[in-house]
């Protein structure tokens, strides 16, 4: 799978669990981490753990290695290191608090609405 079959593979696993403001960042040429990161959100510590897990299962699902998984625990901020692409899975509260979004500000986002609509 490619690199854009990933992201999709991601955000629709975040979709799937209702994550809430779902962007995907294009960072190529701006950070050395990923290729994209995924920013959303979910309304609780069960729904944080759930769109992580998701987000997992699915990768792995699909023949993607998923490299590390912080703070799944806690359910604040659950980041998931799937190589080429990071999902940042943000408590409502922790995403307006440490708004990724302005931070990466330069960075183009992807059109996500073929995934999402479907």
């Amino acid at each position: 799978m490619s690199k854009t079959e990933l992201l999709q593979v991601a955000v629709k696993a975040a979709d799937d669990k209702r994550a809430e403001d779902i962007l995907a960042l294009n960072m190529k040429g701006i950070s050395l981490i990923a290729d994209h990161f995924i920013i959303c959100h979910g309304n609780s510590d069960k729904q944080v753990q759930a769109i992580a897990r998701e987000i997992k299962e699915k990768a792995e699902e699909n023949g993607y290695s998923v490299r590390r998984i912080e703070g799944l625990d806690e359910a604040k901020w659950v980041l998931i290191d799937i190589g080429d692409v990071v999902a940042h899975v943000f408590h409502r509260d922790e995403r307006t608090y440490y708004n990724l979004e302005r931070l990466w500000g330069d960075a183009p986002l992807e059109n996500l609405s073929s995934v999402l609509n479907q």
